[in-house]
């Protein structure tokens, strides 16, 4: 029996332009955290242009595609297609050297919500907060466990940090 990857193309992918800011975290987050997720990422191409990656995060199993932004704007195209974690699980093999292991958390604040990043293994120590916005001058509240920011810097891009 012939084995291939299985996705549901009936069902339109997850297609936005991702607008994000990145900052370090410089206080504690985890008290007001309302979900955690233990993250395992890999990547198919690291192209300055484009980014592949393979997520298996918890139960489930996502294939992201993203472009690089444009000019001075934070905003990059992005499709991401849910897979069956035994299709991920096989994808690995396929997938560069390197990989980002951290734990999320979802943590509300003032109308919005940050995704932060626990890294672990060859990261252990960074911990990043990202904030996905409507627009580049999208105005947020900065809570007061938030550092310094560190959106656009190619140092903190998970796609980097696989070496």
């Amino acid at each position: 029996m012939e084995s291939g990857l299985n996705i549901n193309f009936a069902i339109k992918p997850d297609m936005a332009t991702e607008i994000e800011r990145k900052f370090l975290v410089k206080g504690e987050f985890r008290d007001i955290a309302i979900s955690k997720t233990e993250i395992l990422q890999r990547y198919l191409s690291v192209d300055p242009d484009k980014t592949i990656r393979l997520r298996i995060a918890g139960t489930e199993a996502f294939l992201t595609i993203k472009g690089r932004p444009e000019g001075r704007s934070i905003s990059r195209s992005e499709w991401e297609f849910r897979i069956p974690v035994s299709d991920a699980e096989d994808i690995l093999r396929l997938c560069l050297p390197g990989k980002v292991v951290k734990t999320r958390y979802l943590v509300p604040y003032s109308g919005h919500t940050f995704e932060v990043d626990v890294f672990h293994e060859d990261n252990e120590g960074l911990i990043v907060a990202e904030l996905e916005l409507s627009s580049d001058d999208e105005v947020f509240h900065r809570p007061d466990w938030l550092g310094r920011e560190v959106t656009g810097n190619p140092e903190y891009y998970n796609a980097n940090l696989i070496k």
